[in-house]
This record gives structure tokens, C-alpha cells and sequence, in this order.
């Protein structure tokens, strides 16, 4: 146990690139025989900041325990799901009291006992890490396939368990990253496999009973920057294989009675243009960003699938999300004005929408499971900032939801003690950034409050006005939440991703300040009364508004955060490298991409100032943002910050991109995070 801060060695390394030199004495901390991890000297410094980390919050434990047993209090422990009918049987799971993990149970419709198909804290039993990826019974209902990881790697091994016998199929099928598509007589199922580089370029068949090593390669994919994907149409006949990165998308289309078949090409790729595909009785449903970025529909035969015909415009004000077909009507998921919208459509007046109608001005709603083709009675879902997790059937005829479960909080919890608004708070370049709060009743609006703001800002996902039943520690302590709904996202649209990517990604750090500077004029709270958190690519954000306006922040959470973006995008050997430039550009090839990178990349841009206290954590297994990526920043900003604030770096060295598994383990986690905010900020815990 030390209170002293260690102190990473510095080891000459340069490299030069379009003329460029460029210093890098951390590079050494990135082990040369990644995925492995054995380098004495990297593991002697990692195993130092943790032990740091320890000794640091150590004083804080007694908040840390208090928080952790707040958030455990508002879980129902013996929890389950909401059975839902697939075929000849009713599906759930189950929390048992004290369990970090699921069990997965069915029992016949016509009656008869529960039968737990799937236990996984037996699966979990020992283990440090535990995660269920794939799990889907086959057509017949006799067999479940499913895939497990457990080191945080994301390289997944299928089993495959007979659920009339109970017994498991000797088959094992390691290093798999896809999901797992049964064909239509369950004698076989579709997958992928991950490569070396972590990159799915492919689409096995694997036949039970038959040796893994006879599996059938059915796609290979050849650009090392798309990823491959397999799936099912709404109506089962049709397997989907679909090729893409973050911008252009391909659709194959296999019969699902017949998986050699030669796959049915929907339309070739083009670069910039993506598209996915559902089908109802012959004809495909193409959702695609062809001619707007705000999407719309075609549909085409499948005898002559590249032949698109517009269904559905596009909408200035609408942006279509998705499409999923029924017997009878087919639905599209759209947001307008940043709103979730659930749309039901008839095939016979496809222009006519029934809109589902949500109570609250700011929320988050979508489909929930709806497993069969021929579904009258839909499951949905709903919950805002101060609504917890409700489950509701929607009745399509009468347009009634009915509600189903409520999100139980058994230590109690009373929504009239809060608040919630949606904001709108003008940019520097007078574009209208959208931030949603939530706050105690009695917050007050003279600039004395703590604010926690939490941000995202890429690859187009949108971060939504959700309910957090730990967020309820940290408003009950005072602070207002807010989520700022900032360009790299797809909030309002696929404009608003564009419009923080690439060239125009300062856009996303910039709307990040100014919707805090917009907090703190409209009195919401003050400079350095402010607690910032982000992961991955939100952690990235994180790094780069540390850099521009470090006096803002009060105390900063970057959660497995991607901050050696420069270094990263020029190692295309890196798992996820080549189908990452372009979402950031290829400073590789384009010199004004490395410029532009080099320009924000938080861990080349940091300097000699002052930095807020900062909290900071890395998984050891982490495929997606690799270990060293916080750890080299870390190391950095000890070395060149001019401050005396706390720095801690936190490496979970069996863990991966999401930290902790187990739903108990997780909120210790989350209970340090917060504990270090409330120690920050001086806020009696």
C-alpha cells in the first residue's frame, strides 16, 4: 500500500510519419506480444497504479461500502423477466436473491413444468469474468446454442446443449464473434469467427454432429475493414449474411432451408450508402440512407432484389431508425426531434401511421422482445429520467398498452422528489445542442449545485434520457444529471453523427464545453462544481475537453477511454484499426488526417497545465480500447500536469471493455466512481 504516485519510466521512441517526428517514451507500455500480456516491467507499473489506486481510496472505503449498499438496496434481488411465447413455449429468465447472473427457463404453452434451459451462475461458478454473448433454440425447440466468454476478451466458444435430454453436444466452438442463426430444420446453425485480429471477416456453417474442423465457410469477406454479421429475417425464411464499416453497408440473402446455397446478393456495396433488409411474403424491405441521411424505405422483389422502389420517403423531421416486418403490419422505429417513435404500418396503406403514444415530454421507448412472425400484441418498452423500466403490451388493434411490469426499486422510490427537463443550449457556431436533466425538486438555480454531466459523441449512437437507479445516489445527494446530446451522436438524425466525425470532430468536444457553459450561465451549477464522465470514445471526449478547458471540471470519470487515438489509427494490425478510419480518417495515407488527429488526440495533445482530479480505468483484456491506451495517458499526465489533484488509474486485469461482470460486481464499481465524485467535489457522503 503507497500514498506515492508512480512514476512510469521514459524510454527513447520515435517514429516519423509525412514528415513528421513524433516522441513516444511510453510506448514501451504496450506489450510487443499483445493479446498477451507478460512484459515484467508492464505488468511492475500497472500493478503499481492499482496498488495506488488502493491506497488511495482507501480513506473513502466507508462511502464506497455505503453507496454500493444504496444501489444493491434499489435491485430486486429475486427478480424475473416477463415470459414471452416463441412457438410451442414461454421464454424468461430469473434473478435469484444474491445471484450476479441470469437463469434462462421455458415451459410448454399448452402447460407443464418450468424448465431451466440455461443456469449461468453455474456456467460462472469460479470464475472472474463471466458473459453470455449468443444464445438461440432452434426451430424444432429441441436445441440451445449458446456462447460464453470468460476473460473479457470477446472471443466466444458455442456450445450446444440438448434440452430433451439435458445433456451437451460434444461439439465446441471456440474464438467465435457473431450471433448464432439456426437454419429452419435445427440440424445446423450459422456463425462467424473472429480472426487473428479480432475482426470477423467470415460465415461458417456448422452441422450437428459433424466435426468443427468440416464446418463450411459460406461468406469470406475480403476488405479488412468491413466486419461481418449473420441474422434472420422477421419471418425465419430467410438467413441475412450483411458486410459493412461505418459507413457502407452489403446484404446477402441465404434460404434458410437451405444454407449451401449460393447467397443472393441484394445490392452491391457503394461506398457511403448503407442499408438492411427484412422480408414479408417475397418482397424486401430496405432501409437504407441512399439519397437522405435521415433514411428511408424501398422494397424490391427478392427474384430481383437490386431493383428498389421508394416506400417510404424521407423526412426532414423523422429519422427512420429501423424496420421489422409482421404477418400483418410492420413497424418503424424513428426518433423526431430526438424522440424515440414507434410506428405501426399496413402493408396495404404503408403511408398511414399509428404512432404509439408516450406520456412524458422526454423519454427513451422501443420494441421490446417480439420473437414471432405473426405477433398481434406487441411488446414494448419505456422508461425516462424519473420513470423507472415499464414493460407494456401494445394491443394493434385497439391501440391500448397495457402494462406488464414496473421496474421495482425495493428500497422505495418516489418520483415526485424529482425533476426532469429537456434544454436546449446554443453552441459556439449557434447550432442547438439538445441536454436532458434530471435534478432534486429542491435544486437550487443560483450556480451553488453540483452538476454530473455525462456525454458520448460518436459512431452515431445516441445516448438516451434513460432511468438509472444508481444515478438516485448522487441526486439524493444534491446534484442535478444531465445528458448532453452532443453532435457525433445520432440524436437528431444522421446529420447530427456526420456533423462530429471527421473533419468536423470538434464539433462534438466543442458542443461538450458549451452545453457546460451554457449550465453554468443558466445557473445550473459553476465552474469546477462540475463531475464529467465518458466511455470509450466518450472517454476520449473526456481527454480532449481536459486539455481545452481544464478549469470547468470539478472531477472527470473516463472509463476505458480511447485517447491514444493517433497511435492507434496508425497500427493497422490493431484489431480494430482499418474498419475504424472512417469513422476518424486514415492518418496512414492522408496527411491531412494525421494532421487533424494528432490535432485532438488527447494523449499527444497533453500539456503542462493544470488538470482537474481524475479518475481513470482500463481492462486488461479490453479488445476494443487496448489496456495501454490509458495506462500510457496516465503515465503522460503524471509527468507533465502541474498540479497536485489526484490522478488514479484503475486496470481490471481480468476484465474487458464493459469492466466487471456479475450485476453486483458491476455496481462496485460504479460505487468507487461515484465515491470519488462526492470526495472531489466536497459533497457529504
Amino acid at each position: 500500500m503507497t500514498l506515492t504516485p508512480p512514476v512510469a519510466e521514459r524510454r527513447p521512441h520515435s517514429f516519423t510519419v509525412h514528415g513528421v517526428t513524433i516522441e513516444d517514451p511510453y510506448a514501451w507500455i504496450k506489450d510487443p506480444g499483445y493479446p498477451d500480456v507478460t512484459d515484467a516491467d508492464v505488468l511492475a507499473y500497472i500493478a503499481a497504479e492499482n496498488a495506488y489506486f488502493e491506497s488511495v481510496m482507501a480513506p473513502h472505503k466507508p462511502l464506497t461500502d455505503r453507496l454500493y449498499e444504496e444501489m444493491k438496496g434499489r435491485i430486486k434481488e429475486d427478480d424475473s423477466s416477463v415470459p414471452q411465447k416463441d412457438g410451442d413455449w414461454l421464454y424468461w429468465t430469473s434473478f435469484e436473491t444474491g445471484g450476479e447472473y441470469r437463469k434462462w427457463w421455458r415451459k410448454p404453452v399448452a402447460g407443464g413444468d418450468d424448465v431451466l434451459i440455461l443456469d449461468e451462475p453455474a456456467l460462472a461458478e469460479g470464475k472472474e469474468y463471466f458473459r453470455l454473448g449468443a444464445l438461440t433454440v432452434s426451430e424444432d425447440g429441441r436445441y440451445l446454442a449458446y456462447a460464453i466468454d470468460d476473460n473479457g476478451s470477446e472471443r466466444f466458444e458455442v456450445r450446444v446443449k440438448d434440452l430433451e435430454s439435458g445433456e451437451h453436444l460434444p461439439e465446441v466452438i471456440p474464438g467465435m464473434l457473431s450471433e448464432i442463426v439456426w437454419t429452419s430444420d435445427s440440424t445446423g446453425f450459422l456463425y462467424g469467427l473472429a480472426n487473428e485480429q479480432w475482426r470477423t471477416d467470415n460465415v461458417r456453417y456448422h452441422r450437428l454432429g459433424t466435426p468443427v474442423s468440416d464446418d463450411v465457410e459460406l461468406f469470406h469477406e475480403a476488405d479488412e475493414g468491413f466486419r461481418v454479421g449473420v441474422s434472420e429475417t422477421s419471418s425465419r425464411k430467410w438467413i441475412v449474411i450483411s458486410s459493412g464499416d461505418h459507413v457502407t453497408s452489403e446484404v446477402y440473402l441465404l434460404p434458410a432451408n437451405d444454407p449451401l446455397a449460393t447467397p443472393l446478393l441484394v445490392s452491391g456495396r457503394q461506398v457511403g450508402r448503407e442499408y438492411d433488409v427484412d422480408e414479408h411474403d417475397g418482397t424486401l424491405f430496405i432501409h437504407t440512407n441512399d439519397v437522405d441521411p435521415n433514411f428511408r424505405l424501398c422494397t424490391a422483389s427478392v427474384d430481383a432484389p437490386g431493383e428498389w422502389s421508394e416506400l417510404i420517403p424521407p423526412s426532414r423531421h423523422f429519422y427512420m431508425t429501423g424496420v421489422e416486418c409482421f404477418r400483418d403490419f410492420f413497424i418503424v422505429d424513428g426518433r423526431e426531434d430526438g424522440l424515440d417513435q414507434i410506428e405501426v404500418r399496413r402493408y396495404d396503406t404503408p403511408l398511414e401511421a399509428q404512432r404509439i403514444a408516450f406520456p412524458e415530454a422526454s423519454y427513451d421507448a422501443g420494441l421490446g422482445n417480439n420473437p414471432e412472425y405473426d405477433m398481434q400484441v406487441l411488446r414494448v418498452g419505456y422508461e425516462s429520467m424519473v420513470t423507472p423500466g415499464t414493460e407494456y403490451d401494445y394491443d394493434v388493434a385497439t391501440g391500448q398498452l397495457t402494462t406488464l411490469k414496473v421496474q421495482e426499486i425495493p428500497s422505495g422510490y418516489d418520483a415526485g422528489r424529482y425533476g426532469t427537463e429537456r434544454l436546449k443550449i446554443i453552441a459556439r457556431d449557434g447550432t442547438e445542442v439538445p441536454v436532458s436533466i434530471v435534478y432534486p425538486k429542491d435544486f437550487p438555480r443560483d450556480g451553488s449545485g453540483p452538476l454530473f454531466l455525462y456525454a458520448y459523441g460518436a459512431y452515431g449512437y445516441a445516448i438516451p434520457p434513460g432511468f438509472s437507479t444508481g444515478r438516485l445516489s448522487l441526486l439524493d445527494r444534491g446534484f442535478a444529471y444531465a445528458i448532453a446530446h452532443i453532435r457525433g451522436g445520432d440524436d437528431l438524425g444522421q446529420q447530427w453523427y456526420l456533423d462530429g466525425k471527421l473533419e468536423k470532430r470538434a464539433n462534438t468536444f466543442n458542443d461538450f464545453v458549451d452545453v457546460a457553459e451554457g449550465l453554468i450561465a443558466d445557473g445550473w451549477t459553476q465552474a469546477g462544481r462540475i463531475a464529467i464522465a465518458g466511455r470509450s470514445a466518450g472517454g476520449e471526449l473526456m481527454g480532449a475537453v481536459v486539455n481545452s478547458d481544464p478549469e470547468l471540471w470539478g472531477a472527470v470519470i473516463a472509463d476505458v477511454p480511447f485517447v491514444d487515438v493517433l497511435n492507434t489509427m496508425l497500427d493497422a494490425d490493431l484489431p480494430l484499426t482499418p474498419g475504424e478510419w472512417p469513422e476518424w480518417g486514415n492518418p496512414i495515407e492522408d496527411k491531412a488526417a494525421f494532421d487533424l488527429i494528432r490535432g485532438y488526440s488527447p494523449y499527444d495533445q497533453v500539456k503542462a497545465q493544470t488538470y482537474p482530479p481524475m479518475f481513470i480505468s482500463g481492462g486488461l483484456n479490453d479488445p476494443r480500447v487496448t489496456y495501454w491506451e490509458p495506462t500510457k495517458w496516465a503515465a503522460k499526465l503524471r509527468a507533465t500536469k502541474t498540479d497536485d489533484n489526484v490522478l488514479l488509474l484503475k486496470t481490471n486485469m481480468g476484465a474487458g471493455h464493459g469492466g466487471k461482470s456479475g450485476r453486483f460486481e458491476s455496481l462496485r464499481e460504479a460505487a468507487e466512481e461515484h465515491a470519488f465524485v462526492l470526495w472531489q467535489l466536497g459533497v457529504d457522503g
